[in-house]
């Protein structure tokens, strides 16, 4: 065996054998990644399906976050500020139209987003819906926390000048409706009937992508393959 081909053949068993590193510690961080979103899974159902509390306060919201308030039950009494009402586009299981999101005044004169529901794009009029729109007098809500869903949607930014919203971007929204003093998230309202029918709440989708396994899998496998490798060239190199 010459000397050039047996340093090629020590090169590519050293890097073979870094690759397999390189893929069982990827395949590892997929499995943390697996357990934690499983772990996550686990904490959301329950907030979904606990008994709601009230909604943070003006004191409360600089905690308020992903990992543990998203998609809590809460409730919230106020004013509908209709005036300041935006539509959102959005596309359910009952087709493409809007998301009616709302202020609602609260007693401390701060307010928060709600996010009435889903009205098809044929009664995104409000003059559609004048029985829901026209209610008046204090109203309790109660529905799931939501954070902000910041810069619009894929390919499609927010346009706040011509009240073109694509994502509940809750800052732009009520900088937008001048509102001063505003939670930084929104509540999807449940499935309790709106008056005339619309908006039609209870929509919201807790579903959670969870490919970890199949992640650590593939790392798994192309670390077998690379020590397969490297032991058919150290074997070579050998005889």
């Amino acid at each position: 065996m010459s000397e050039p081909s047996a340093r090629a053949r020590r090169l590519l068993t050293g890097f073979l054998l870094v690759l397999v590193a390189v893929f069982l510690a990827l395949g590892t961080w997929q499995v943390q990644r697996l357990f934690w979103k499983l772990d996550l899974i686990a904490r959301v159902e329950s907030r979904v399906h606990a008994d709601a509390v009230p909604a943070p306060a003006r004191a409360e919201w600089p905690a308020v976050s992903r990992e543990k308030d998203e998609y809590r039950r809460v409730t919230a009494t106020g004013l509908f500020q209709h005036d300041k009402t935006v539509l959102v586009q959005a596309v359910t299981e009952r087709g493409a139209g809007f998301w009616v999101l709302t202020p609602l005044l609260l007693p401390d004169e701060t307010a928060v987003l709600v996010n009435r529901g889903f009205v098809p794009a044929d009664r995104r009029d409000p003059a559609a819906r004048v029985a829901s729109e026209l209610a008046a007098g204090p109203v309790t809500v109660t529905g799931l926390l939501r954070l902000s869903e910041p810069g619009g949607a894929f390919l499609r930014a927010n346009d706040p000048a011509a009240d073109r919203w694509f994502s509940r971007d809750v800052a732009a929204i009520t900088a937008a409706k001048g509102l001063s003093g505003a939670a930084p998230y929104f509540i999807d309202a449940d499935a309790t009937p709106n008056p005339g029918g619309l908006p039609v709440g209870g929509l919201t989708v807790v579903a959670f992508r969870n490919s970890h396994l199949v992640y650590a899998l593939t790392w798994y496998a192309l670390a077998a393959m690379s020590a397969a490798g490297a032991w058919a060239v150290h074997r070579r190199r050998l005889g």
